[in-house]
This record gives C-alpha cells, structure tokens and sequence, in this order.
C-alpha cells in the first residue's frame, strides 16, 4: 500500500513538471515562436543604383541572414551574415551586384532568409523566407523643351512648355535658384505640359530647371533657356510721423490679434508690417498657388485693366524703408500695383475666372481674389465693398467689388495683384497686349505647331 502510494505521488509530480515544462516552453520569452519580421523600404521599382533598405527585427533578436539577388543570369548572394550577438532589430543596405546593370532583366527578386536566437524548434529557432519581385528601371524621363518665353525680367513671369516620356514617371515640377516650386499642368496631347514661371521681386539671380523623377528614383534636370532682364526698383525712405502712429497705426492695432497688449506705437507699427503682413501675404501664396491636373488645349488672357481711368499711385516692386526720428525701424515690399480714379469705383476684372477668395485679409482689407487657370492669380485689396461669392464663376467686366480704403489704405485706391503659383509678378506685364502676345500667345502658338509635326 504505501509503494503504491509512493509511486502515485511520483507519478503526480512528474506529470506536474511535465505541465510545468510544457506551459514554461510556450511561455517563457527563450521560447518564443513568432518568425522575424522582414521589411523593405521599396515601392516595387529599382534603378540598382541607389540601395535598397532592408530591416529584420524579431523579439528574440536576429541571429542569421541572408540576402539573395535571383534574376535571368542565375542566383547571388548579396549579403550573410551569422551574428555572434542576436541583434532585436537591424537595417541592412542591399546593394545590387556589379553586373546587375548589364541585365536586361525588367524584374529581379530579392530573397530574404532570416533566424532568430529563440529556442524553439529544438533550439533552431523561427525561420522566415520573405521575396520581394522588383521592377526594374535604370533609364532617365526623356524631357525636352517645346517652346518658351525668350527671357524673363526680375519680378515678371515666364511660359514653358515642354515633353516628358517615361513609363513609370511619379513626378515632374519646375524649381527655380529662388527656392520656388512650380506645378506643370498637361497640355495639348499626351506626355505635354505647360507652366508660368516667375522670378520673384526678392532674388538678385534666377535660374529654373525642369526635374522629372520616376518611381525607380532616376531624376533627369533640364534647364530652361532663359534671357534674364535686370530690372531696378524704386527704394522709398518713408518718415513715420507720430501723427501716422496715434492714428492710422492705433486704429489697426486694436483690430489685429498680434498687437493686443502691446502699447508702444513704434513696436505697434513693426508688427503691423512685418508679422501682420506676412500672415496676409501667407494666405494670398497659399490660396494662389493651386494649380489644376486637369489637361488644357490652349490659355488664353486679355490685357489686364481692371479699374476705368485709373491713375498709377504706387508702383509695384517699391522696396520701402520705414524711419522714426531718423533710426530704421522696419521694411517691407509693394507687391501689387495701386490704382486710383473715383471713390468707391466698380472694379471689373478684364478675364473670366474663379472667385477664390471674399473675406477680409488684414493689410489689404477687403480682398477678392480670381483664379484664371494655369496658376495665374488676381487680388483687388482695400475694397469697400465686395460684390461676388466664394466659388463664384465670374465672366469678363463683371462687377466684382468696389475700390475703397479698408485694411492699411490711407485713401480710396484699388491695390491690384498678380500672381504666379503664389508668386507675385509685375501687374504691369500682363496689362501690356504686346508682352502677353510674345510670351504667351506665340509660345502656345508655336508650341502647338512643332507638337502636331512630331
């Protein structure tokens, strides 16, 4: 009775550790199960150039490796690796073989074997094997320039239109020596685009060069032949009178978020014109630099004049200094062109186009803004009142607004802006028939010409 007893007992407790060893293995961290992850840093196109990013990560930690290049020509190991400490994670650079570029191959596989340092599987471990089937791409976009305008003056705009071949093609814009970025839009047929360019008014140099990228990271530069017209602007040393600040200045800074609890009428005036400023002027590039993806056949713009026997009262481009009791205390730029004829004058755009904007914008007060397709833009400030809606389809002469002094106006004047993709431009280019007809008309014209030929 008691041997029987005993073995019962042991019995029981072998069966326990059993138990315990069974429910320790499925638990115990040494013990997991779960195979390493693999990833790779690829959108399915490889030039072979650059290097593919590989990461392998595993709780247990990484002990093993191996990366296989496999294509028409045979299999290669590109990479192997047993690793005397097992790493949690890693990063490995594929780089494809020396005489992977002499492939004619248009898909390759890279094959990926990894284990991890658990003591699963009677201490082998998990094992993965992961493929990844790449396209490859090792040619350039073809770009190549139609047409363009023969030159481009500081401050002014440009037109190009130009051809880009490639299968795999994920992005084309245009970027310029200012740091500018411009959208080309399809044009015409198939594998055309059209763009206006613009030199901005700050730049002393330019320069524009079309890039074209293709999934597989091949990038091809053109530039764009360009005739650069320097241009001077007139520099205005402006007095800041205590009159202008208790008035003018006190008024605004009542009404701006950014002058609340700042009573000194010179601090007042510095941030009017510089923080103000720059968050209207961030709404106006903001608002004006959408341009369509939607394919145009043709652009065509009447000579800009949008207020009936306007004087020119402030000149676009004007770099004005501020000064009080002779010491510098700020500066800014007119990016627009002021008119003035009678008060409260209709104002009436001479080109149909889009009403993007009605609401107030700080300096420039009531500010209605159209948008005349291919990134070109216009702005009316200081309204007195506006007559038009947001999304509002607007045909040539129509009333859109009328001419007042809200905002930083000290009189009733019309501040007429133009824009390029965000960029201001001279107003004066495009209310000039012959400027318009050499830089955009014939550019189109002629465009069209040599694309029906080819």
């Amino acid at each position: 009775m008691g041997k029987s007893k005993s073995k019962s007992t042991l019995g029981i407790i072998i069966f326990g550790l059993i138990i315990a060893s069974v429910i320790y293995v499925n638990t115990a961290s040494m013990f997991e199960k779960d195979v390493p992850i693999v990833t790779m840093e690829n959108n399915g196109y490889w030039n072979l150039k650059k290097s593919l990013k590989l990461s392998l990560s595993d709780e247990s930690g990484v002990k093993s490796y191996k990366v296989i290049f496999k294509s028409s020509k045979g299999e290669e190991t590109l990479s192997h690796e047993q690793l005397i400490v097992a790493e949690k994670s890693m990063e490995i650079d594929v780089k494809a073989p020396r005489n992977a570029f002499a492939l004619k191959d248009n898909e390759i596989t890279v094959s990926v074997e990894a284990t991890d340092a658990s003591s699963w599987n009677f201490l082998k471990g998990n094992s993965v094997k992961q493929e990844f089937h790449i396209l490859i791409d090792k040619r350039r976009p073809n770009t190549s320039i139609v047409s363009n305008s023969y030159g481009i003056k500081k401050g002014g705009a440009a037109l190009v239109i130009f051809k880009v071949k490639d299968e795999n093609l994920k992005d084309i814009y245009i970027e310029t020596s200012a740091e500018n970025i411009f959208k080309p839009q399809p044009f015409y047929k198939e594998g055309y685009y059209i763009s206006l360019i613009a030199w901005p008014i700050t730049s002393s140099s330019f320069d524009a060069t079309i890039v074209a990228k293709d999934f597989a990271g091949n990038i091809k530069k053109t530039h764009i032949p360009l005739y650069l017209k320097a241009k001077k602007y007139k520099i205005s040393k402006i007095k800041i009178s205590d009159k202008f600040l208790e008035g003018k200045i006190a008024d605004l800074a009542e009404e701006f978020e950014e002058t609340q609890g700042v009573f000194d009428s010179v601090e007042q005036f510095k941030i009017i014109n510089e923080k103000v400023r720059a968050k209207n002027e961030k709404l106006i590039h903001d608002m004006g630099a959408v341009v369509s993806d939607e394919q145009i056949d043709s652009f065509r713009i009447n000579k800009m004049y949008p207020l009936k026997n306007a004087k020119v009262v402030a000149s676009f481009g004007d770099h004005r200094k501020y000064f009080y009791k002779g010491k510098k205390i700020s500066e800014s730029y007119h990016l627009g062109l002021d008119l003035a004829s009678n008060a409260m004058a209709s104002i009436k755009p001479q080109n149909a186009g889009k009403v993007v904007y009605t609401e107030y914008n700080g300096l420039y007060g009531n500010m209605p803004m159209l948008d005349h397709g291919l990134g070109l833009y216009t702005l009316y400030g200081h309204c007195s009142s506006v007559n038009v809606n947001t999304d509002d389809e607007v045909s040539v002469k129509t009333d859109i607004a009328n001419t007042g002094k809200s905002g930083y106006a000290m009189g009733d004047h019309l501040h007429f802006g133009v824009l390029v993709q965000g960029v201001e431009v001279r107003p004066e280019e495009w209310m000039d028939t012959q400027w318009i007809k050499l830089n955009i008309t014939n550019v189109i014209k002629e465009s069209k010409k040599i694309i029906n030929k080819s």
